[in-house]
């Protein structure tokens, strides 16, 4: 059985994917400047952010090269892309909250994780 999909649903995933790129690629910006503030030395919560964060920019700009590929990946390839990056961004911003001023850090981490997920209602 072939499925096809309207030309409306094939515009909402493509722009879902979009949204989620932009999403990862303005979360890696953040958690990186955020994770390029705090000091390695600093207290162990300091330095568990400042990992958190350094962790979050990769698997965002990851998740980035992802979603720009075209061809030859598997949706389950994807599916799993998005969890990974939905999960990491949410550990982030939770270890962002214990810092002061990275309050929009976080919320771009949380902005990531929903962009995340609702493009990973699209591939259900």
């Amino acid at each position: 059985m072939t499925t096809t999909i309207s030309q409306q649903e094939l515009f909402r995933f493509l722009e879902d994917r979009f949204a989620c790129a932009q999403a990862c690629a303005e979360c890696a910006r953040a958690a990186a400047l955020r994770a390029s503030l705090l000091d390695p030395d600093g207290p162990k919560r300091q330095e568990s952010a400042r990992r958190s964060g350094i962790l979050c920019a990769e698997v965002c700009e990851a998740t980035c090269h992802v979603l720009s590929r075209q061809q030859g990946q598997s949706e389950r390839d994807v599916r799993v892309q998005l969890e990974w990056c939905r999960d990491v961004c949410l550990e982030c911003a939770e270890a962002f909250d214990g810092c002061p001023g990275a309050e929009a850090a976080a919320r771009k981490c949380r902005e990531c994780a929903r962009a995340c997920a609702d493009f990973l209602a699209t591939l259900l």
